[in-house]
């Protein structure tokens, strides 16, 4: 384990514009730094760089984070390898904190994410001891290398091997993420048993879920993924995507396949590009999350009928999130072959070819409609009219929508203008809907402007203002959390001081103040800033509280009442209207 002060160490010592001007040169832009963004295609520079802050941001994709998050998404690494790398260029050492196996193990609840890491080093040591699990993947063409790089793992044949790894392995969190099955009797036992694991990674690298595949083929089912948990939704991710972001780039194009093994074949034989859907059809999520990395995004599937209708299910899902700088392809292999044994018969260079020429999108899904339709006779025509409606409605991309529109009228021997009027098709002369995120600005809270100005000059923290930072919901706990780190770090960067707060703040609020902090403008003010937010947070405590006696002290008779309740109550009554000029 890396101790967290050395990361906030780490991030205090490098500088993120040298980490990015390393990859991406930077040009100045006032006080900060820009250019055009390397996490998707675009000719004029939305990323910018803030010194001050230490954050990237881009106003186009909406990425954006620290040194260390740069790191990992620019070159997919992992945390702990982003750390290492960083910590070289900055000339420290990183720490470790070993593990003693003769200390009693915390009585603490493990968390989700931690839980899983632990199974998947766990995994990683069990392969390396069964010989039967290596043979299987030798048989399967896979160096060692390779199974290294996607952290491939073996889960022994017995029910409870985890209990080795976990002491408390009644502990909730292991069902939670997934890991442990619990029965009607109340048994529980490991969910991944005498297979090949597949970790699956979130964009920050981390194990978020396993993908588990039989070595003996009589098993079933052949594959068998984790659950869904609060960490892993099958619908928004794709196997081998931050593996495969920077080989994305390279090549100008994302495939998607449909196994674990097929991601990893290609790879074997240097098509690191290739990403696989988790057992569920691709949906406009994946779509989404492929347009923040390429223009174009080739769909490989079998020649058969699965195959077939696997791909119809694909295009399908991908019109909603159709954008006219995107290209969609469709590559289908001979019936008897898979990704993973086509490139191992005929290798890179004529598999590659065949993704050249896949077929176009709306090449697709005209031979889809007309496949078994002549449209000789008016009635085919109507048929396939109706069958393209639907089809025709979900596209809202204006030039991709107009040429799939001219091309569904010549072949039911319509004018354009003609089918406009029979079907019910959106106008196109409306702006499209964009499904990159957009930014929101909205109005502050005064907690959060407050601690914006914070985070840009913790120095200026004071410990009085504690004695007023009260209340219980989320933006007043963020308020009293940020006071205090900021006396604890008065000369951190914002980074840092946004750090710290992770595991202390509603992770919704953190995110939304980060957002804030991403567009700030520097040229303000920011003690002026800072000492009229603290001004008017002052006075609506004061207010506050002002009230809450005021309403204690009417309760009474006026002959029960102090003499300083008196003296406290008249000059509430003397104090001028809030609303008085």
């Amino acid at each position: 384990m890396i101790p967290e002060s050395f990361i906030q160490e780490l991030l205090n010592r490098v500088d993120v514009v040298d980490v990015i001007d390393k990859s991406v040169p930077l040009k100045k832009a006032g006080a900060n730094y820009s250019a055009c963004c390397p996490f998707h295609n675009e000719k004029s520079p939305s990323f910018t760089v803030s010194p001050t802050k230490q954050f990237y941001h881009c106003f186009g994709c909406g990425a954006h984070g620290t040194a260390i998050g740069f790191v990992m998404e620019y070159q997919g690494l992992s945390f702990v390898e982003a750390i290492q790398d960083l910590a070289k260029m900055a000339g420290l050492t990183v720490p470790q904190e070993a593990y003693d196996p003769a200390k009693p193990a915390p009585k603490v609840v493990v968390g989700l994410q931690e839980s899983l890491q632990q199974a998947a080093n766990f995994y990683k040591a069990e392969l390396k001891k069964s010989q039967r699990a290596i043979d299987y993947l030798k048989a399967r063409g896979l160096s060692g290398q390779v199974a290294a790089k996607f952290q491939i793992g073996y889960a022994p044949a017995a029910w409870q091997n985890l209990q080795s790894i976990f002491p408390h392995y009644e502990n909730e969190a292991l069902t939670v993420a997934g890991l442990v099955v619990e029965n009607d009797q109340g048994r529980r036992y490991d969910r991944f048993r005498d297979r090949i694991m597949f970790p699956i990674h979130d964009q920050k690298g981390q194990v978020i879920g396993f993908g588990g595949r039989v070595i003996d083929p009589e098993d079933t089912p052949k594959y068998y993924n984790s659950p869904e948990t609060p960490l892993f939704q099958k619908s928004h991710e794709l196997y081998g995507l931050f593996l495969a972001r920077r080989a994305i780039r390279d090549a100008g194009r994302a495939l998607v396949v449909e196994g674990y093994m097929d991601v990893v074949a290609l790879a074997q034989f240097g098509i690191e590009y290739a990403v696989a859907a988790l057992g569920t059809a691709t949906t406009p999520y994946h779509i989404t999350k492929l347009m923040r990395q390429t223009d174009e995004v080739v769909f490989c599937f079998d020649g058969d009928n699965a195959g077939l209708t696997a791909a119809w299910r694909a295009a399908m899902s991908a019109l909603p999130a159709l954008t006219d700088g995107l290209k969609l392809s469709f590559l289908f292999l001979p019936k008897e072959h898979d990704p993973d044994s086509y490139v191992r018969e005929f290798g890179k260079e004529k598999f590659e070819a065949e993704v050249k020429v896949a077929m176009p999108l709306s090449q697709f899904i005209l031979k889809h409609l007309s496949e078994n339709n002549s449209l000789q006779s008016q009635e085919d025509r109507v048929r396939f009219l109706n069958e393209a409606e639907p089809i025709l409605q979900l596209i809202t991309a204006p030039r991709s929508a107009m040429f799939l529109r001219k091309k569904v009228a010549e072949l039911a021997q319509l004018s354009a203008e003609e089918m406009q009027s029979l079907l019910k098709l959106p106008s196109l002369n409306k702006t499209p809907l964009n499904v990159r995120p957009k930014l929101t600005r909205t109005t502050l809270s005064m907690q959060k402007r407050y601690c914006l100005m914070l985070l840009m000059q913790p120095a200026m923290a004071s410990r009085d203002d504690l004695s007023w930072a009260e209340g219980d919901s989320v933006e007043d706990i963020l308020l009293q959390q940020t006071i205090e780190t900021c006396l604890n770090h008065p000369h951190s960067k914002p980074v840092v001081i946004m750090r710290e707060l992770e595991n202390r703040v509603d992770a919704k609020v953190l995110s939304e103040l980060e957002r804030e902090l991403n567009v700030l403008d520097e040229t303000l003010d920011m003690a002026l800033e800072l000492a009229g937010a603290r001004r008017q947070l002052h006075d609506a405590y004061v207010q506050k509280k002002e009230g809450i006696l005021l309403a204690q002290i009417s309760e009474k008779p006026l002959s029960a009442l102090t003499e300083n309740e008196r003296t406290l109550l008249k000059s509430l009554g003397n104090k001028p209207s809030q609303n008085r000029a």
